[in-house]
């Protein structure tokens, strides 16, 4: 998949593939292969996500991009998010919720994560190559004294457990690859907020894989901050890719940040994208129990059944009717339940709680 330069009689010629979409004079006579390095220093996943799907369908030229954000959970394109997510959990502790653009499985971002994306032009049909966009990543960690290996499912191990993910999609002749670094995340926080709610989802979406995982300061002596660690990994593959720096310019920048208003922030892509699926949850506080059985498609409600013990059955079949056809989203749940009634039987705790037994 990666073109190599070989210097033979004052010339370089090209090993590997037969698309170069941007090429550098070097000298007079000859070119060189050249990639765009950007290291985004914007912390908003959404831009960042939105950057991705911008530079992959709206540029021709091989980009390398490093980025950190704020704490977020990011699914992948073929989940079902609230099967993915520990819903309270992110709930109380504000964390965002995100989808990617590439598949494979949820991650918990914060500033000790780094992303890596590649997006390189290919053949068609032969896009997709796992292990020759890990292979630079394992090279550059071995030159900074790090023993990692690929995995069996696409990911990097050191000592076993897994210090990158790794996931992939194809627009047309270019392929986007999209991976991480835990460098220096809060594990707890990582467990916690991509804890299964288990028996309660059932779909033919794509599950995480949960894996053991360890953060690369555990085996890094001495440590760089991870600015330092993030600036050599850039200049790897500067080096290694005849890369260039480069920084989107303000038209780029306005159009990348309307696809995260208008899509990536979006409750439709988020959570809308999901998979059809049915959802199951008996639940109970104090001496009030609540059984909810639906099913949703595209996130909305097409399915209800409700069966609670403080409400009259009657009341219970206008509130199924009144959520379906309408958003499995928590605002539209409370307003819901609200309507009917629900607000006025349970004390404002218990009222709250109910609201989220609907999501997990």
């Amino acid at each position: 998949m990666f073109i190599s330069l070989i210097y033979e009689k004052n010339q370089y010629r090209y090993a590997g593939a037969k698309d170069r979409t941007l090429l550098v004079k070097f000298g007079t006579d000859h070119y060189l292969y050249g990639m765009i390095c950007i290291y985004s220093l914007n912390n908003d996943p959404f831009y960042n996500l939105a950057a991705e799907e911008y530079l992959l369908k709206n540029s021709s030229e091989e980009v390398f991009m490093l980025w950190r954000s704020n704490p977020v959970v990011v699914v992948g394109k073929h989940q079902n998010t609230l099967a993915e997510i520990n819903y309270r959990f992110t709930k109380m502790n504000n964390i965002p919720i995100a989808r990617r653009l590439t598949g494979g499985g949820t991650v918990y971002h914060d500033q000790g994560n780094i992303n890596f994306t590649f997006i390189r032009q290919g053949e068609p049909g032969k896009l997709v190559d796992f292990g020759g966009f890990i292979a630079p990543v394992i090279s550059f960690l071995k030159k900074m004294g790090i023993e990692a290996i690929p995995g069996q499912k696409n990911e990097i191990l050191v000592n076993g457990k897994k210090i990158s993910g790794n996931a992939e999609h194809v627009y047309k002749n270019r392929i986007l690859h999209h991976g991480t670094l835990l460098y220096n995340v809060d594990l707890e926080r990582l467990r916690e907020s991509i804890k299964l709610s288990t028996g309660r989802y059932f779909d033919r979406a794509v599950q995480s894989n949960r894996s053991s995982v360890m953060n690369l300061i555990d085996c890094i002596n001495p440590v760089p901050s991870i600015h330092d660690f993030c600036e050599s990994f850039l200049q790897d593959v500067q080096l290694n890719f005849m890369g260039k720096p480069y920084t989107p310019c303000e038209e780029e920048q306005t159009a990348i940040q309307q696809l995260a208003a208008e899509k990536y922030k979006s409750w439709e892509w988020v959570f809308g994208w999901s998979p059809d699926y049915d959802y199951h949850r008996d639940y109970r506080t104090g001496n009030i129990g609540i059984n909810i059985d639906l099913s949703a498609h595209r996130g909305i409600i097409t399915r209800c059944m409700l069966r609670f013990t403080v409400f009259p059955r009657d009341s219970l079949e206008v509130l199924a009717a009144k959520l379906t056809g309408t958003p499995h989203e928590e605002n539209n749940i409370r307003s819901k339940l609200t309507e009917c009634g629900l607000k006025d039987v349970v004390n404002k705790k218990d009222f709250e709680d109910l609201v989220l037994s609907f999501f997990d």
